[in-house]
């Protein structure tokens, strides 16, 4: 038996680490883009359009990965190609002068993520006990944003020395995403694969799929068709007049207050029904966006960046560990696929939608649709839970 760190198996920890470095990167290159695509005087229909795009694109891969992972009984591999393609996309960031360049990166960068997000999560499943399905996602929940926290500072003390430098941002956001791929191939190990299975077989098991899972899946499309880029929150950030040195500061609060309470309500989590927290969260971001839409100042908008963060931890790792208690294990993979690429896929409209409402009817609209969205989604969770009141996690 492996030595735990931290109270989690080495894989949990390790992962985590994977993350934390790969979002230091991402994120820091996240929190300037929009920004940098205003400099190239692209709408906010053309920002929209470029993150819906590379998202709904590499999401056909996220459920190829996970069908192929289940199928050759492997993660590691999967997440090393996923990882690596973000490492070497990134510096290229610095070179681009063109919009439709940009779609073209975010497009490549993105088919890293769709490469690797189903298998790392069957991974990190495979390696946590059932009673720690919740910690085991609050942590790396926690982990991932984590890196969103010093680097969003680093890139904000760049821009106010060098002001509109973002390729100087681009190119020191390589360096963790290189650290991120090292950590995988020297210490994450293979876990718990079930046998090979044919593609036959797994049909079958897509079609064995438990109804509540489609049910639940229904719901996320639902709620996601409202939920565009955070890259327009950041734009209606900028419309406050607030300096574009501080926007990643500004984003920072955000992953700070999702960072803090991940963990502890991945453990809550694992002690009371999940649909709970779902409902709270869909809520808040209910909340969250219609103020986004109504207001405009911006010591508002920085407390909607806090009650942003609280719904962020109240939601992705549950989500997760929702189809770990809905699903069984034959069929564990390719359900988080089939999850990635329903988000994935409902993106495209969703931002297609958010941008068109921002430049043709108000930026106030897109807010407004998003909230009314999620609110239609939390009653749909309500249903969901009297449906099934009586199973834990679904």
């Amino acid at each position: 038996m492996q030595k735990r760190i931290l109270g989690l198996s080495p894989n949990i920890f390790f992962t985590g680490l994977t993350s934390f470095f790969t979002d230091t990167s991402t994120k820091m290159v996240y929190s300037v883009m929009p920004l940098f695509l205003l400099s190239l005087w692209a709408s906010k229909t053309t920002i929209s359009l470029i993150e819906g795009v590379a998202e709904s694109t590499a999401s056909l891969l996220k459920i190829l990965s996970g069908y192929w992972s289940d199928k050759i009984g492997k993660n590691k591999p999967f997440m090393i190609l996923g990882y690596g393609i973000t490492a070497l996309v990134t510096p290229f960031y610095a070179f681009i002068g063109t919009p439709m360049q940009i779609l073209w990166f975010r497009f490549l960068e993105r088919i890293g993520k769709g490469v690797r997000n189903a298998p790392r999560d069957s991974l990190i499943t495979a390696s946590i006990s059932a009673n720690e399905v919740g910690k085991g996602f609050g942590f790396h929940k926690a982990m991932d944003n984590s890196g969103a926290i010093l680097w969003p500072l680093i890139a904000s003390l760049v821009l106010f020395v060098f002001p509109l430098d973002y390729g100087m941002v681009f190119l020191l956001a390589t360096i963790p995403a290189i650290l991120g791929v090292i950590t995988i191939v020297l210490f994450i190990r293979e876990a718990g694969a079930p046998a090979q299975q044919s593609s036959r077989t797994v049909r079958t098991s897509l079609r064995a799929l438990p109804r509540k899972f489609y049910f639940f899946l229904g719901i996320l499309f639902l709620f996601t068709l409202g939920n565009s880029a955070d890259a327009l929150l950041l734009v209606r950030t900028t419309e406050t007049g607030i300096d574009s040195s501080y926007i990643p500061f500004v984003y920072m609060i955000f992953h700070v207050v999702s960072v803090s309470l991940a963990v502890p309500i991945g453990k809550i989590s694992d002690h009371i029904r999940r649909e709970n927290l779902l409902i709270l969260g869909f809520a808040l971001f209910s909340l969250v966006y219609f103020c986004f839409g109504y207001f405009h100042t911006i010591g508002i908008f920085l407390f909607l960046f806090v009650l942003y963060g609280f719904y962020s931890a109240l939601t992705d790792g549950t989500q997760k560990a929702m189809i770990s208690d809905i699903v069984g294990k034959e069929v564990r993979w390719t359900s988080y696929g089939l999850y990635y690429a329903v988000l994935g896929i409902t993106l495209l409209p969703a931002n297609l939608i958010a941008g068109l409402l921002y430049d043709h009817v108000s930026s106030s609209t897109p807010f407004y649709f998003g909230s009314g969205m999620a609110f239609l989604a939390m009653i749909a969770m309500i249903s969901y839970s009297v449906k099934y009141s009586g199973e834990r996690g679904g």
